[in-house]
């Protein structure tokens, strides 16, 4: 309960510092995003958040797949040892062959779910070290005297730059194969009727299905310990005590769940998690006048 209390008076402050539009000085907020999709989902949020008068500062990457400099925001970025280019090319090869694994079965879809975390382990680090590393990065970065932190719970970059500042964190966090918001936070998510990521089973499971849920929902700690492996050595080494990523996304003040209202089940949550399924869609375009009549005509 204690637990509770203190993250809604957090997500509280955190409202009054960076969305209160009236205020005589906005809020100074630190970005560090994850590449591809991820940031096409937290981009809208971003540059909003510096119109409404905040100081927004995004760390990227000199060389990265989508990110780059956005409106209302000031960007840093640190060099890295390869190009774009080379990017494409390994995200393409690995993605290959992600998409031509079997998944026909129940034991080939464990199969499937348990190399991509390998696979996607390998992502999360490709930058991290180079950032937190790079010395005067982080030192201007202690000089703005942020008030808190965005970052993609893909990215353990931000996490880890989050604890080391000391500074309140704000997860945006999609549909990942390790559910860190569920792990982290022990949210009940309960398998008689809320299918495990990546089963492709629907709420409503046969006896079969409902016992691998379950074996799926005992994995997921392993799951996650396997898709941060060399993330949580990264974070111990760096902030010079033994910690993971988990530990780390247990302090979270608050979780801006990136889910596809649509598509997912309905789930507990806890009182610092929010929704913020279809940030990618965007604002939609006004249907073109025969539209209109072509609806008025059937209503």
């Amino acid at each position: 309960m204690a637990a509770a209390q203190t993250s809604i008076r957090a997500f509280f402050g955190l409202l009054i510092a960076l969305f209160c539009v009236g205020s005589a000085q906005g809020g100074k907020l630190l970005v560090i995003p994850a590449d591809g999709s991820h940031w096409t989902g937290m981009k809208p949020l971003v540059e909003e958040l510096g119109r409404r008068g905040n100081q927004v500062v995004v760390v990227i990457p000199e060389a990265s797949l989508s990110m780059g400099p956005s409106e209302h925001t000031t960007t840093l970025t640190y060099p890295v040892p390869f190009t774009k280019e080379k990017m494409k090319d390994t995200v393409g090869q690995n993605l290959d062959k992600f998409m031509s694994m079997d998944i026909s079965t129940s034991v080939a879809k464990l199969q499937h779910y348990w190399k991509s975390l390998a696979m996607l382990s390998n992502y999360t680090v490709m930058t991290c070290e180079i950032m937190l590393y790079n010395k005067e990065l982080m030192r201007t970065l202690q000089d703005y005297d942020f008030d808190a932190l965005l970052t993609d719970g893909f990215s353990p970059a931000g996490m880890i730059t989050g604890a080391y500042l000391d500074i309140p964190s704000i997860y945006m966090h999609g549909f990942y194969p390790c559910p860190l918001e569920i792990v982290s936070t022990r949210c009940p998510s309960p398998v008689s009727y809320l299918p495990r990521r990546f089963t492709h089973y629907s709420n409503r499971m046969n006896l079969w299905e409902r016992t691998v849920n379950l074996l799926r929902s005992w994995l997921e700690p392993a799951a996650c310990s396997r898709f941060y492996h060399h993330a949580d050595k990264v974070a111990s080494d760096f902030l010079q005590r033994e910690t993971s990523i988990v530990e780390l996304a247990s302090n979270a003040a608050l979780w801006l769940l990136d889910y596809g209202f649509t598509f997912e089940f309905p789930m507990p949550l806890m009182p610092n998690m929010i929704m913020v399924g279809g940030m990618k869609a965007g604002k939609s375009n006004p249907l073109p006048q025969v539209c209109l009549l072509f609806l008025v005509h059937f209503d």
